[in-house]
């Protein structure tokens, strides 16, 4: 089935608990935590002290590093309650290195890659990462555009990794909503990350069934 990971980014911070808990209530899987640096990305958003706190919320967090020198904070997030740890293959200098200690972590283990990035780098480190992840959206801020040429590397990747027999997630992040979701899902993703489509909206169950509801219909074994 489908899994879906409201992005903390778009939430209400004033009112960040109540937020994370009517995700859950919505049927979500996972919470998308956005670790930006002001290096790789324009931006600064949260450390671990606070994804220490969002961990004893319902939802397990899914902590995506936008930083250089990721390998330097896997260690902190690790230990801050992060299930998913994801890096930036244009980040990590030696990535599988960077994969594999992940995983002796006991998180499981992704690699990201940005919509000007080929997913041919992803090529050598299929087998060593648990979650591959297609920006759709140049990262640094919620609620951009889609790229709607970025979504052909879904497919590429998917391709690449029933080829070598390997089960891995196959993450999308930006621009989901109600009428991107069904091509992101045909694409071959089967983990969506949206933030103010679901953190802006009164009914944010809504989109999730919508995605489970056009997964199901993609996928008719799984009824």
């Amino acid at each position: 089935m489908v899994k879906i990971a409201p992005s903390l980014l778009s939430a209400d911070f004033r009112e960040m608990g109540r937020e994370i808990e009517r995700m859950a209530q919505a049927g979500a899987d996972y919470l998308h935590y956005d670790v930006m640096d002001g290096t790789f990305v324009p931006n600064i958003t949260f450390g671990s002290v606070v994804l220490e706190w969002a961990a004893k919320c319902s939802l397990p967090v899914d902590a995506h590093l936008m930083v250089e020198h990721p390998e330097t904070h896997i260690e902190t997030y690790a230990a801050a309650g992060a299930k998913i740890i994801t890096v930036h293959a244009e980040a990590a200098r030696h990535l599988n290195r960077v994969l594999r200690r992940i995983r002796e972590l006991g998180c499981l283990a992704g690699v990201a890659i940005n919509p000007a990035t080929s997913p041919e780098v992803l090529r050598y480190s299929v087998g060593e990462f648990d979650l591959a992840l297609v920006m759709t959206v140049n990262p640094g801020f919620g609620g951009q555009k889609l790229i709607v040429k970025a979504l052909d590397k879904l497919s590429e990747i998917r391709n690449m990794l029933d080829a070598d027999g390997v089960d891995a997630l196959l993450q999308v992040d930006g621009g989901a909503n109600e009428k991107t979701v069904g091509l992101m899902l045909e694409k071959g993703a089967n983990f969506i990350v949206a933030g103010s489509a679901l953190f802006g909206s009164e009914n944010p169950r809504a989109l999730i069934d919508l995605a489970r509801e056009k997964w199901l219909a993609l996928h008719p074994e799984q009824k």
